[in-house]
């Protein structure tokens, strides 16, 4: 059979994909990580069943989860160049050639659209899909990668629709805020959107369900493939001159690295907002994981001690803003230690990723309640686990936190290590509740434990990075 442009196409940029994890996560360890997948998925649902959970609502969560993943998985498809560029140089992806290739940029965007579908499919969903077996799925195992890979396009579809009408201005605009508030209007009435999701195709297979799952899927598609403008650029920014200003009133930050540090994520794309943005999606998520835990298990859980324990998850993420606008590199021309750069980050990361940290914990309590003593308790795991989280990055992953998430080794290493201070303290918190005073002393002390080893990591990290950096 002959070899059309788009089968050609298609192909490449598969390979494109391939080449762009393996570079950026770990070479070819990259190639084990559905391994991997499949293995704490299994290890997951095992755990899950043997806690008295409901498959059905694991299955339920696992496709939110999956529609997330496709909703961030598209918008760094299609406005990630930035951030591309930054960790790769100057780079050009084939999905952005429509002015050099001999094809349409809606015919690129569809390729890219199916590219990603089959890709994940292959390489993350189906071991997700195959670790459900250990629950006896049998044959709905082949169902469930149909609906989460349907899913994980639907979640693509809505990112790809969003940002091309953004392309299109203030009309554009108007048009996503008018559907985003027509499908919130319908949740609160008898309408329910789930029904037109690929979920309600694994719940009730039949023609009818097929149909309202693929609609919405084929016509977002199409909406965003022949509405994005790829010649729209970001205008140029200017800034004023602040960093005098900032270092003022940073008393501590004695060589001005704090500020630096500080000033790079505020003037990148987002600012300061992206770091409660990013740290909002994990407390709404978490919300809902401890009010579905509550509901499967039928134990009241502890809000504070659980928030406090799935909060101090945010400090991957604000580390990794922290970094990501930044290169050790940089200060190659100055007289200054890597260890005072890591300190920088570090104070830097108290500054920023704490108080946000504890501001949704506040949220939390405020929203749900609890007792005083399981709030104090709370707020301690938060500081511990932060502080632990903190220190295993930097440990592992030196000033490149992205880089590690797909490198098997490090990776099978840096979850062992989490769930090792994160488990144990969820499983109090949302099957013992309420705690009585013993465990909450166990809790402290173990909150305290985590933190010294996570300043110990950090400062082990220091002289480790030094050393490989001076070689690099």
């Amino acid at each position: 059979m002959a070899e059309t442009p788009s089968r050609r196409l298609f192909v490449e940029m598969l390979r494109e994909e391939f080449r762009l994890h393996a570079r950026l996560f770990g070479g070819r360890r990259f190639a084990a990580f559905p391994l991997f997948v499949a293995l704490v998925g299994a290890g997951t649902v095992w755990l899950l069943e043997r806690a008295g959970t409901d498959l059905g609502g694991a299955i339920a969560g696992f496709h939110a989860l999956v529609f997330a993943f496709g909703l961030h998985t598209g918008s760094i498809g299609l406005v990630g160049r930035d951030a591309m560029r930054d960790l790769l140089g100057d780079v050009t992806l084939l999905v952005f050639t429509a002015r050099t290739l001999p094809l349409s940029r809606r015919r690129l965007l569809g390729i890219f659209l199916v590219k990603d579908a089959v890709y994940y499919a292959a390489l993350f969903l189906a071991p997700l899909s195959v670790a459900f077996a250990v629950g006896g799925l049998g044959l709905r195992v082949a169902l469930l990668w149909a609906t989460i890979t349907g899913t994980f396009l639907l979640g693509i579809a809505v990112t790809m629709a969003a940002i091309a009408l953004s392309t299109r201005g203030v009309s554009g605009w108007v048009v996503v805020l008018a559907l985003a508030a027509a499908v919130g209007l319908g949740w609160t009435t008898s309408f329910d959107p789930v029904g037109f999701t690929p979920y309600a195709v694994y719940e009730s297979p039949g023609v009818g369900s097929v149909v309202r799952a693929v609609v919405p899927i084929v016509g977002l598609s199409l909406l965003g493939i022949a509405t994005y403008d790829a010649t729209t650029t970001s205008p140029s920014r200017t800034a004023e001159s602040a960093f005098e200003a900032w270092h003022e009133r940073l008393s501590f930050d004695e060589d001005g690295l704090v500020t630096k540090s500080l000033l790079d994520v505020a003037r990148s794309s987002g600012g300061f907002t992206k770091v409660p943005f990013s740290a909002g999606i994990l407390f709404l998520v978490s919300v809902g994981m401890v009010d579905l835990a509550g509901s499967l298990t039928g134990v009241d859980p502890s809000i504070a001690v659980s928030m406090g324990a799935i909060l101090g998850l945010t400090a991957f993420t604000t580390y990794n803003w922290l970094t990501q606008f930044d290169a050790l590199g940089v200060y190659l021309l100055y007289p200054i230690s890597h260890a005072a750069v890591f300190r920088a980050k570090f104070r830097a990361f108290m500054v920023l990723g704490l108080p946000t940290a504890l501001g949704y914990f506040a949220i939390a309590v405020a929203w749900r309640g609890g007792r005083v003593g399981e709030i104090v308790v709370g707020a301690v795991l938060l500081v511990g686990l932060h502080l632990y989280l903190f220190g295993l990055t930097v440990y592992l992953a030196g000033f490149r936190p992205n880089e590690f998430l797909f490198d098997t080794v490090l990776f099978a290493v840096f979850t062992v290590a989490v769930a090792v201070g994160l488990v144990p303290v969820l499983i109090v918190g949302l099957v013992v509740a309420p705690i009585d005073v013993i465990a909450m002393a166990a809790l402290v002390a173990l909150a305290v434990i985590l933190g010294s080893v996570g300043v110990g990591l950090y400062r082990r990290a220091i002289p480790r990075w030094s050393r490989r950096y001076r070689t690099e």
